[in-house]
């Protein structure tokens, strides 16, 4: 699973060919939406940023997320302009229990995987949907983004029956 915070299109449609070389066919992609939760990226990014989320057919170990920031790392360098990223790529894997999200910044509740990345267990699944720890950004809170992730949770489980 990927989320991407962008704000011209051609950029999105560049990273998801890219991400799409390497993972293969998305299996889920999310409209686009607005996203209004934080100020962090303006400066970087500017306004009236969006927010898709991917999910890819071919699914991944969990022990290769750290590979898979890094090269996700690697896409978001090709996109600049002025040194400023024009699109942030949050890569993840999505389990029947939980969404992992891979960083590189370091806090009490992430563990260190390798090469300066973090992972961190942003939501569980409990009571039939997944629900927000204390440090789960806002809008991976909200309704909208929680309906997105149960959706591609739904998908994985049809995946791995078939395994």
């Amino acid at each position: 699973m990927v989320g991407f915070i962008f704000k011209k299109t051609p950029i999105l449609k560049a990273a998801l060919s890219a991400l799409e070389k390497r993972f293969g066919k998305i299996d889920f992609q999310s409209k686009p939406l607005y996203f209004t939760y934080t100020d962090y990226y303006g400066k970087e990014m500017g306004r009236n940023l969006l927010r898709v989320f991917v999910s890819f057919k071919k699914l991944i170990l969990a022990s290769e997320l750290a590979s898979i920031k890094i090269f996700t790392n690697r896409i978001e360098a090709k996109f600049l302009s002025e040194k400023n990223r024009l699109i942030n790529i949050d890569p993840g894997y999505l389990e029947l229990s939980k969404l992992v999200l891979a960083t590189t910044k370091d806090f009490s509740h992430r563990i260190y995987l390798k090469d300066g990345i973090f992972a961190e267990v942003t939501l569980y699944y409990a009571h039939k949907t997944f629900r927000p720890r204390d440090w789960t950004y806002p809008d991976y809170r909200t309704q909208e983004y929680l309906s997105i992730f149960n959706k591609i949770r739904e998908i994985y489980g049809l995946q791995i029956k078939d395994i």
